[in-house]
């Protein structure tokens, strides 16, 4: 992927890698569309950072739609888009009720993803230097056990992208599958969470991966091999226990 140049939308980027990520992104000389479900939060960050945003809920397919109409109108040089939009939140399985929240996980972080993809595609494939770039996470191979359905959903976009990735290698669309380890962002609460890495070596690291390796399937920062390597490495009980010891 070159990293100057593009022009990128990024859904769910208000808050945390997202909108780190899009200022990153913008710096360097592309032209960044971020999207979200506040109004009030985008008009902020258009008047403060001079990022332009829209409304977009990846759970709604019309949402979707219009969104995907709003930006290839206005922006019809479109190249690169960034399938950030996500949530995470706890879950007891023994108790019934939270397969609402494992429903609403998964039309997020899994179908939010796919139909993002499958309306943008069409577009992309007929751009100079296309990119798709989704968002897994170091728990796609490890499962933080408090939260099992965002950790599937992990696993399964892991899983989409390496057959996006074949099945479009014709097509001439690049596919990179960001992967990022616990980073301090207030995704459950890991702002001052000594364990997180900093979000800025976060962005520092993954952004100097990007510009040395252009041609790079996945974005790999030191600090996930812990977990994205454990299986390969006959590491993977220990580190399900290391990973769930904690609170």
């Amino acid at each position: 992927m070159k990293t100057t140049g593009n022009t990128i939308f990024l859904t769910g980027g208000t808050s945390g890698i997202g909108l780190e990520l899009a200022r990153r992104f913008r710096d360097l000389g592309n032209t960044v569309i971020i999207s979200g479900r506040r109004k009030d939060l985008l008009d902020k960050l258009a008047r403060e950072d001079h990022l332009d945003g829209i409304e977009l809920d990846v759970a709604d397919p019309a949402s979707i739609a219009a969104a995907y109409e709003t930006v290839t109108t206005k922006y019809p040089d479109l190249n690169v888009l960034i399938t950030m939009a996500g949530i995470m939140q706890p879950e007891n399985l023994h108790d019934a009720a939270h397969l609402e929240t494992a429903e609403q996980t998964i039309d997020v972080n899994l179908l939010g993803t796919i139909r993002t993809i499958a309306a943008f595609l069409p577009h992309l494939r007929e751009q100079r230097d296309p990119v798709i770039m989704t968002v897994s996470s170091g728990l796609a191979s490890v499962p933080l056990t408090i939260t099992p359905t965002y950790s599937a959903t992990k696993a399964a976009v892991h899983s989409y992208t390496q057959s996006l990735r074949i099945q479009l290698a014709d097509a001439g669309v690049q596919v990179i599958e960001l992967v990022p380890p616990a980073v301090q962002t207030t995704l459950m609460n890991q702002e001052n969470d000594e364990r997180a890495m900093p979000l800025d070596e976060y962005l520092d690291e993954t952004m100097t991966i990007l510009q040395q390796q252009p041609e790079a399937h996945e974005i790999l920062v030191d600090r996930v091999r812990f977990l994205r390597d454990a299986e390969r490495e006959n590491r993977y009980d220990a580190v399900v226990a290391t990973l769930n010891s904690h609170p």
